[in-house]
């Protein structure tokens, strides 16, 4: 019977992990988490969660969200606006 060259890769990641595949620090994960600002997590017994996916998917929302990397939300792309001639 063949025996497998590696073991098989995780589809979940702990909150300690998830940090360190984001870069960040778990204090500031755990931050996110309480007050639901970071990627979507979930409970599974009494460990918190995160899906591989679900945070690609953040990362990709948060660049599309930030101006710095999406030109089409770049103040200096947009034509001025003119003024409105209300009265004072």
């Amino acid at each position: 019977m063949p025996q497998p060259s590696s073991a098989p890769e995780a589809a979940f990641l702990n909150l300690a992990k998830a940090a360190e595949y984001l870069g960040i620090s778990p204090n500031t994960l755990y931050v996110w988490r309480h007050r639901r600002q970071g990627p979507p997590s979930f409970r599974m017994g009494r460990r918190v969660m995160y899906r591989i996916t679900a945070l690609d998917a953040w990362v990709c929302a948060q660049e599309i969200a930030d101006s710095r990397s999406n030109p089409a939300l770049n103040p200096k792309a947009q034509k001025p606006q003119r003024r409105s001639m209300a009265s004072k």
